[in-house]
């Protein structure tokens, strides 16, 4: 049987279309390319902005540049220094799905819920969304921190629902997965020698959550590491280096698998720095010790869609 509906008043339809737009397809297809969009800035944050001074965060902001609402680092990512004086507590409690944290220095525990463990120099840690986290510091603690809370704000969606437990990855144990990877016998020959962190709820990516991922590497005395790129944003912090390290960023390679009118970032330890989506990016190491970068990216995220797109230079 078939329902007979009504059409709505004709007063109603200019409100129904009051916000319809319509644009011709080769001027509006690349938004980027038609200035309509920012590309993601290259910027440097030193340590210097979490070196001294009270608890606090220290959000990395580039919402400005990316038009769009803070703190956001790139489109959906949000990356922060956080400082605890010792005897002092850190809420964490933003609308993300995702957390990631590096802990610089110092020592003290984390509890979200039911879990309560203990962090110290060298962990990682990641926090699901959905409940407030509580970073206590036995011994004034830094960390780097990154979340996805600003892919929520663009989704426009709350209430997250958590997809994994809050899980501590030891110094010692990242640690000692590095260095397998580094004395293996076919180090010489990879594009990077780096350990990602993985978590058993997230078997097809091979990431640390469903959205992000963490890597961590070593750049060896003397040597470079050829250029590469894919579709994620990378938010890089420099765990350790000497003087001499440096990184090479730019949009094209060339005839020789160079980068072409790179730009170059200076390495400093406990700094971060953004490397744009679709950049080659290679690192050089001209110093006599090891140097060690954490790349947090939306990865997770871009390996489930599809979209990663990572390449490497012959």
């Amino acid at each position: 049987m078939l329902t007979r509906t009504t059409s709505p008043a004709v007063d109603d339809a200019p409100a129904a279309t009051h916000d319809a737009q319509y644009f011709e397809y080769t001027s509006s297809a690349n938004p980027i390319g038609a200035k309509l969009i920012s590309r993601v800035p290259f910027r440097n944050f030193p340590p210097s902005l979490y070196a001294e001074g009270p608890t606090r965060v220290v959000p990395l902001d580039l919402s400005a540049e990316l038009g769009c609402p803070g703190p956001a680092t790139g489109p959906g990512l949000s990356a922060n220094f956080l400082r605890i004086a010792a005897g002092d507590a850190l809420t964490l409690a933003p609308n993300a799905t995702s957390q990631v944290c590096y802990v610089v220095s110092g020592s003290g525990s984390v509890t979200q819920g039911t879990s309560r463990f203990p962090f110290a120099q060298g962990d990682f840690f990641t926090l699901p969304g959905g409940a407030d986290a509580v970073l206590s510091a036995d011994a004034t603690a830094t960390l780097y921190y990154v979340n996805d809370a600003p892919l929520l704000t663009y989704l426009g969606t709350t209430g997250v629902r958590a997809r994994f437990a809050p899980t501590l990855y030891p110094a010692a144990e990242a640690q000692a997965e590095l260095r397998k990877v580094a004395d293996d016998a076919n180090a010489g020959r990879r594009n990077r020698i780096s350990v990602l962190m993985g978590n058993a709820n997230f078997p097809q990516t091979r990431t640390v959550t469903h959205v992000l991922w963490a890597m961590f590497g070593i750049v060896p005395p003397h040597s470079m590491q050829k250029p590469h790129r894919h579709q994620s944003i990378a938010l890089d912090f420099i765990a350790g280096c000497a003087s001499g390290v440096y990184t090479l960023v730019g949009t094209e390679l060339d005839e020789n698998g160079n980068i072409a009118h790179p730009t170059r970032v200076d390495w400093e330890a406990g700094m971060a720095f953004v490397t744009p989506p679709g950049y080659w990016h290679a690192h050089f190491n001209e110093s006599n010790q090891n140097a060690y970068v954490i790349p947090i990216q939306d990865a997770g995220l871009q390996t489930w869609l599809r979209t990663l797109d990572i390449r490497f230079a012959h």
